[in-house]
C-alpha cells in the first residue's frame, strides 16, 4: 500500500461519510433548503429554458457557422479599433431582454469564432444589465437617479473590466490573435445585409418570446406584451422564408415544422409555449439529419447546449439551496442578507457584490428583489452594485465561464466585477445615500 497515493482517496472517502453521516435532515431549514432548490430548478426550466435558452442555442450555434472569423476579429478583435470594439460589445445588450444565462451561450459563440477578450469581457458583463426594459423597470420602482446610474455605470464599467482582462491577459491574446491571423480565409457564401436580417430574425424571436408583464395595463409595453405571441410569429416565419430563400432548406420541410405549429397554436391557444416548442422541435429534426450548412448549424447549437444548460441547471440548483426564492427561506437567512448591507460602508457594498455572484436574477426579477432588500434597510448604494454585479455574475454563469476562458481567467473576471461594482455603488451612495 502506497499511502503517498492512496490518502487523498482516503480523505474524500472520509468526508463524504462525515458529510452523509452528519446531514442535518429533519432540520426544517435544512429540509426548506431542499424544496427551494427544486422549487427554483423547476421554476428555471419552465420559464427560461424553452424561451430563452433554446433560441439563444441556435443563435450562438449560428454565429460559429454563419459569421466569418474575419469579421468577428474585424469589428471584435483583439486589433480591432478600440472605440469600436468596446462601443458595440458594451451596449449590444440594449435591445436583448435576457438574463446572464441567455448571455452566456452568445458570449461563448463571439469569443470562440475571435472576438478579444476585452470586447466580449464587455458583453458579458453589460448584457444582462442594460435591456431596455429593466433600466425602464429600475427607473421606475427605484428612481430615475438609479435607474441613469445602473445604464451608465454597466456601460462605463463593462469598459473597464474589459479593458483591464485585455490587458492582464495580452501576452495570450496575442497568441491567440498570430494562430487566428494564420488561418486562411473563409469563403463568404452571403451579403452582410442577408446575415443581418436572418440574425435579426431569430434575435426577435428570443426577445418578443420573452416579453415580461409590464406593471401598468395600458400604454406601448403593455401593447407590445399583448401582441407578443403574434409579433414573434412574423419573426418566426420571416425566418422560415430566409431558410429557403438564402440557405437552401426545402420548402416542404419549412411547411412541415409551420404545420403543426399553425394547429397547436390554434388548438392550444392559452399554451403558446406548446407551439413554441414544436416550432423548435421541428428546425431541430431537420437540421440535425441535413448534410450541409443547416447540419453544421445544428451540430455548433447541440455543442453549446451540452456543454451549458447542464451547468447552468446545477447552478441554479445549488444558489435555490443557498438564498431560496424571491420570499422564501434557503439555507442563508435573508435576514442576514438585509441586515448585512445597510448603509453605505465598504463592507456593504462589498457583501452586496458577493451576495450577487451567488444568487440568481431572472430577468427583470432583480429589481423586485431590490425593492424588497430596500425596504429593508438596504442603502442606496449597495442597492446599485448589487444592480451591477448581481445579473453578470451568478453560480451559473461562473461555471460556464470558466468552461469557456478557464479558471485564471474566470477568477479574474469575477474579482474585477466585484471590486469595481462594490467602487461604483459606495461612489453613488456617498451622493444619493
Amino acid at each position: 500500500m502506497n499511502w503517498k497515493n492512496e490518502w487523498k482517496i482516503l480523505l474524500l472517502i472520509v468526508a463524504v461519510f462525515l458529510g452523509c453521516y452528519y446531514l442535518p435532515v429533519g432540520s426544517a431549514r435544512f429540509d426548506n433548503a431542499i424544496l427551494e432548490a427544486f422549487h427554483l430548478v423547476k421554476w428555471y426550466a419552465q420559464e427560461h429554458v424553452l424561451l430563452c435558452l433554446v433560441p439563444a442555442f441556435f443563435i450562438a450555434g449560428a454565429i460559429g457557422v454563419f459569421i466569418s472569423q474575419a469579421a468577428v476579429m474585424r469589428y471584435l478583435g483583439p486589433k480591432a479599433n478600440k472605440v469600436l470594439a468596446y462601443g458595440v460589445a458594451s451596449v449590444s445588450g440594449t435591445i436583448l431582454a435576457v438574463c446572464s444565462c441567455t448571455i452566456l451561450p452568445l458570449f461563448s459563440g463571439i469569443y470562440r469564432m475571435g472576438a478579444g477578450l476585452g470586447p466580449a469581457s464587455a458583453f458579458l458583463y453589460s448584457g444582462p444589465a442594460i435591456n431596455v426594459l429593466a433600466i425602464v423597470l429600475t427607473a421606475r420602482i427605484l428612481g430615475p437617479e438609479m435607474g441613469t446610474a445602473r445604464a451608465v455605470g454597466a456601460v462605463l464599467l463593462s469598459i473597464v473590466i474589459g479593458a483591464t482582462m485585455a490587458f492582464i491577459f495580452r501576452k495570450e491574446e496575442n497568441a491567440k490573435l498570430a494562430i487566428q491571423m494564420a488561418m486562411p480565409a473563409e469563403e463568404v457564401k452571403r451579403s452582410l445585409w442577408q446575415t443581418t436580417i436572418y440574425f435579426a430574425t431569430m434575435i426577435g424571436v428570443l426577445v418578443f418570446a420573452n416579453w415580461g408583464r409590464p406593471q401598468e395595463a395600458t400604454g406601448l409595453w403593455a401593447a407590445i406584451f399583448a401582441a407578443k405571441w403574434q409579433i414573434t410569429s412574423v419573426f418566426a416565419a420571416v425566418l422560415g422564408l430566409i431558410l429557403i430563400l438564402w440557405f437552401g432548406m426545402r420548402a416542404w420541410k419549412v411547411g412541415l415544422i409551420a404545420l403543426p405549429v399553425v394547429v397547436l397554436a390554434l388548438v392550444f391557444p392559452d399554451q403558446p409555449i406548446i407551439a413554441f416548442t414544436a416550432g423548435f422541435i421541428g428546425l431541430s429534426i431537420f437540421t440535425s439529419t441535413d448534410k450541409g450548412e443547416s447540419g453544421a448549424w445544428f451540430a455548433s447549437s447541440w455543442s453549446f447546449a451540452k456543454q451549458i444548460l447542464p451547468l447552468l441547471l446545477f447552478g441554479v440548483l445549488v444558489a435555490g439551496a443557498l438564498l431560496g426564492r424571491v420570499g422564501h427561506e434557503g439555507l442563508i437567512p435573508s435576514e442576514w442578507v438585509a441586515r448585512a448591507v445597510g448603509g453605505n460602508s465598504l463592507g456593504a457594498n462589498f457583501f452586496a457584490a458577493i451576495a450577487g455572484a451567488f444568487m440568481y436574477f431572472a430577468t427583470l426579477t432583480e429589481v423586485p428583489i431590490i425593492q424588497g432588500l430596500i425596504g429593508s434597510g438596504m442603502g442606496q448604494g449597495p442597492a446599485l452594485t448589487l444592480l451591477l454585479a448581481g445579473p453578470a455574475l451568478s453560480l451559473p454563469s461562473m461555471l460556464v465561464i470558466n468552461t469557456v476562458l478557464g479558471l485564471k481567467k474566470t477568477a479574474t473576471f469575477v474579482a474585477l466585477t466585484v471590486v469595481f461594482s462594490t467602487l461604483c455603488g459606495m461612489l453613488y451612495g456617498m451622493y444619493f445615500g
